[in-house]
């Protein structure tokens, strides 16, 4: 009997990981390219304007799209294509956690770390609760929550693996957090001179509403050095509630619902409630491997000629990724959810803005 043309060809012994590598790499290289032309046209915005305003992690996402949207890749591009989207996201998560040193946390003190922990908790529920309320389904008013408490599009990119959410929910979440972001760097020092804030002052509140560490950095030099320092030091142990959130998401996840629990439909009552899975499976790799990198850094087992290393391969992997995300973005889906999204991070940002700076005039900072 002749052999079945669309039998899948048989493996070499020796070989499945030569193989599986080989089915890698059109789809790294495609997302590795478009890479390429963010840094690219990164660069080409502080030769022009002097500073990147839409940094390269948002670009990847925007070039990726608009590549997608004029080009469907074959399915042979598709392997590469999600191996950086979810498996390079999760190394730059771990290689996230040596950036943060429990000496760096208790320097705080207690009365703001538990008011920093506080904040984000605070936060999550009145972004979570506004995004259902706006009618996102519950996987986007998650990362639309986290992205807002915590550290903006890190944020969203860790969490996404972790409840399983779409690819066009987790680009169209950091598309329009980033933009608000860019928004925040460039207003809040108005709003902190408008309120008198001292450097202190300000620096809570810069650490605990902006974003991404760079960006903290930018929105708090206007008031001083010391705005800068205090804006660094309170955004580092806001990252670190990233592994906490992550693990308590990781819990959570099955009760999440599928895409028809989001829509409404009506699920099937089991008849028996599911098996608990495992310890190790109800927290990510990953999320291990972050706290683990916190460790490693507190106990000084990390040379310090590697911590730079780490960071810049980190923020490299993060937008190998994002790059991979837009590729597989549908862009009218994003479209359609525009409105809602925009509406929910303004919403959830002012929120946490009330918030931090209820806290900053509760712990009397000076």
């Amino acid at each position: 009997m002749s052999p079945d043309p669309a039998a899948p060809p048989k493996t070499v012994p020796g070989k499945p990981a030569l193989a599986r590598i080989h089915a890698l790499l059109p789809g790294l290289g495609l997302c590795v390219a478009v890479t390429a032309l963010a840094f690219a046209a990164a660069a080409a915005e502080v030769a022009l304007f002097g500073e990147a305003w839409i940094e390269a992690l948002v670009l990847a996402i925007l070039i990726g799209t608009a590549l997608r949207t004029a080009w469907t890749p074959p399915a042979r591009w598709h392997p590469g294509i999600a191996f950086s989207a979810k498996i390079l996201l999760e190394v730059a998560v771990i290689l996230l956690g040596a950036s943060v040193s429990a000496a760096t946390i208790l320097s705080a003190g207690p009365a703001l770390l538990l008011g920093i922990a506080g904040v984000v908790a605070l936060a999550l529920l009145a972004g979570f609760g506004i995004g259902r309320l706006l009618g996102l389904p519950v996987r986007m008013a998650v990362l639309v929550a986290c992205g807002n408490a915590i550290c903006g599009n890190s944020a969203i990119a860790a969490v996404a693996p972790v409840i399983d959410a779409h690819g066009d929910d987790v680009a169209a979440s950091i598309a329009f957090t980033a933009v608000l972001g860019v928004a925040v760097v460039l207003g809040l020092p108005l709003l902190g001179m408008g309120l008198r804030l001292s450097g202190v002052q300000y620096g809570a509140l810069a650490g605990l509403t902006v974003y991404a560490v760079p960006q903290v950095i930018a929105a708090a030099a206007p008031l001083g050095a010391t705005a800068v320092q205090v804006g660094t030091l309170v955004k580092l142990v806001r990252v670190l509630m990233l592994g906490p959130v992550c693990l308590l998401l990781s819990l959570l996840a099955p009760r999440l619902g599928g895409e028809a629990a989001d829509a409404g439909a009506e699920r099937p009552c089991p008849m028996r409630p599911p098996a608990r899975p495992p310890v190790h499976h109800l927290v990510p790799w990953f999320i291990q491997g972050f706290l683990a990198m916190i460790a490693l850094r507190s106990f000084d087992l990390i040379p310090q000629a590697a911590l730079p290393v780490m960071e810049h391969a980190a923020s490299l992997l993060t937008v190998v990724s994002m790059a991979a995300l837009g590729l597989g973005v549908d862009v009218r889906t994003v479209a359609r959810a525009g409105g809602r999204v925009t509406a929910a991070v303004v919403l959830s940002l002012l929120a946490l803005g009330t918030i931090s700076l209820t806290l900053i005039h509760l712990i009397g900072l000076a």
